[in-house]
């Protein structure tokens, strides 16, 4: 078995510029999928858990490789969140493994409803959603408790490699597979094959025309390549530790809010008590985090993330059933036959009977 690893990571490492390509076309596919056959929604969804569980494999060796490779270089140093969730994912193996169970059962999580939705009872089928509920909950404690920090969305690094910045195959660019024989020598060029001849000068009619501007000055130079605050700091003090008891309240309160959305909505999809109650969970919890200092750009950029997300509740419960949904049929009826919008009216006609059914493809 470790013999058919090591040939597949290998493979990887040498073609991963084409696999990478494929992964991002077939996550494409995934979009247009739905409403073009029977359980179209299933085979795309399929499709996407596991690209998506694949991708995190490849992104595994690939950072593998490159921490075993000295002669990597990365053009663009790695961006603030890939530095903190690396540097715990080293760190602690607790959070680690926590990180990636969390992040897989987000993958999985629309499956196992379809999944249930077409073999089990309505009843089951919510005890089901409540239950991963439950286990991402508990991880999100678990990672809380293992960094004292506000919980980062996703909570493992993501993939920033440059495919043509990888080194060329070596001894060490797989930490599997045995060293190979070192690569002999290329033969000299002859010398009568040599370009020997000595460079004339060059003309003057040939000559680049000097700089109609003046240079940029010297700050406007610098700045760009100056060192940030948050470049020098360790990796694990991008963000800091929740100290007061109310920073605390505010992450429990965001940690939570799907739980008890999911349980409210299970016992009560008519009234309106699920959406209201999610709804003053989450600006309960943005009023009483703290503000992030200028300097911390990771807990800012997490920060925004949040407020983005609150836009979903525009596909949820009775707004979206009173407001967005007629919407959304209005502009797809009016552009049925226009020559482009057709095309994303039908788009949306097609994306919507499943906002209709599935929890997962909204939920918080």
């Amino acid at each position: 078995m470790s013999s058919v690893l090591a040939r597949y990571e290998h493979f990887l490492i040498k073609n991963v510029s084409t696999i990478s390509s494929l992964e991002s076309t077939l996550r494409s596919v995934t979009w247009v999928l739905p409403g073009r056959f029977r359980d179209a929604e299933l085979a795309s969804e399929a499709l996407s858990a596991a690209l998506n569980v694949i991708s995190m494999y490849h992104d595994t060796l690939l950072a593998q490789f490159v921490q075993s490779d000295p002669k990597y270089k990365a053009l663009i140093p790695p961006s603030p969140h890939t530095r903190y969730t690396r540097a715990w994912s080293d760190k602690d193996w607790r959070y680690k493994w926590a990180a990636r169970t969390l992040q897989l059962v987000r993958f999985v999580e629309l499956l196992i409803e379809m999944g249930l939705r077409r073999k089990t009872s309505t009843r089951n089928r919510w005890r089901g959603i409540v239950s991963l509920e439950v286990i991402k909950a508990v991880l999100r404690l678990v990672l809380l408790r293992i960094t004292r920090r506000p919980v980062l969305s996703p909570p493992i690094p993501e993939r920033e490699i440059d495919p043509s910045c990888l080194p060329p195959e070596s001894d060490t660019s797989s930490p599997t597979l045995a060293p190979s024989s070192p690569p002999s020598s290329l033969p000299s060029t002859p010398e009568h094959l040599k370009n020997n001849h000595v460079p004339l000068p060059l003309h003057p009619l040939l000559t680049p025309p000097p700089p109609t501007q003046s240079p940029l000055p010297v700050e406007d130079y610098l700045l760009p390549k100056a060192l940030t605050t948050s470049a020098v700091k360790a990796p694990t003090a991008l963000m800091q530790p929740l100290t007061s008891p109310k920073d605390w309240l505010a992450e429990l309160v965001y940690i939570a809010r799907p739980l008890v959305y999911a349980i409210m909505l299970s016992r009560d999809r008519k009234s309106n008590r699920p959406l209201m109650t999610a709804l003053a969970l989450e600006f309960v919890s943005r009023n009483l985090r703290r503000v992030p200092a200028r300097s911390a750009p990771l807990e800012r950029s997490e920060y925004a993330s949040r407020d983005k997300d609150i836009v979903w509740y525009l596909l949820r419960g009775s707004i979206w059933k009173t407001w967005s949904k007629p919407k959304l049929e209005a502009f797809a009826s009016g552009t049925a036959r226009a020559p482009l919008l057709g095309v994303v009216g039908a788009f949306i006609r097609d994306w919507i009977p499943l906002i209709d059914e599935y929890y997962y493809y909204t939920a918080p």
